[in-house]
């Protein structure tokens, strides 16, 4: 695919630790800004073809199947409405969680959005313009919601996240 958003922070848990918590697919609304409800809609629970539908607060549905699964290290997600495509604004969209060693007890997370835009130069412009910072800004939303998720067990409140942001720029 043409474009990538990607973000990367570091855990403090073991990878097989976060790995547990990463493959049950039923978790992405405790992690994910603006998820609301997660529900599984395959007998297959994790693995290649297994699928999600993740609803979001505007109520808007999204289905997510996943097309790669590494076992102990993350998965390849492709974002669809059913048989209908990627949602807008894109021509294809998949978003791959990565887990690496990262030393000390610690895990390193790379959360990555990988998409085409439709409408051709028109879609690539609205990229290059305006929408590259706000997926950049989404994808990393994404990281420091999972890490901190995962750490504390709770849920990212839209607060705490404005929190975790600040925090983010000023360790940077």
């Amino acid at each position: 695919m043409r474009h990538e958003a990607t973000a990367r922070v570091v855990i403090n848990m073991p990878r097989e630790q976060a790995w547990d918590l990463l493959k049950d697919l039923s978790l992405a609304h405790h992690y994910v800004p603006g998820i609301v409800r997660t529900e599984l809609t395959t007998e297959l629970k994790e693995g290649v073809n297994a699928s999600r539908r993740v609803f979001r607060a505007s109520g808007k549905p999204l289905d997510e199947t996943v097309s790669e699964w590494n076992e102990g290290h993350g998965f390849l997600i492709r974002l669809h409405n059913g048989d209908a495509g990627a949602p807008l604004p894109f021509n294809r969209a998949a978003f791959r969680y990565r887990l690496d060693d990262a030393g000390h007890n610690s895990t390193a997370l790379t959360t990555s959005l990988r998409f085409d835009m439709r409408w051709g130069g028109f879609g690539r412009f609205l990229y290059g313009r305006f929408l590259h910072k706000v997926f950049r800004q989404v994808i990393q939303d994404v990281a420091i919601s999972m890490k901190q998720y995962y750490e504390t067990g709770q849920a990212v409140s839209p607060a705490q996240l404005k929190q975790l942001r600040e925090n983010t720029r000023q360790a940077s």
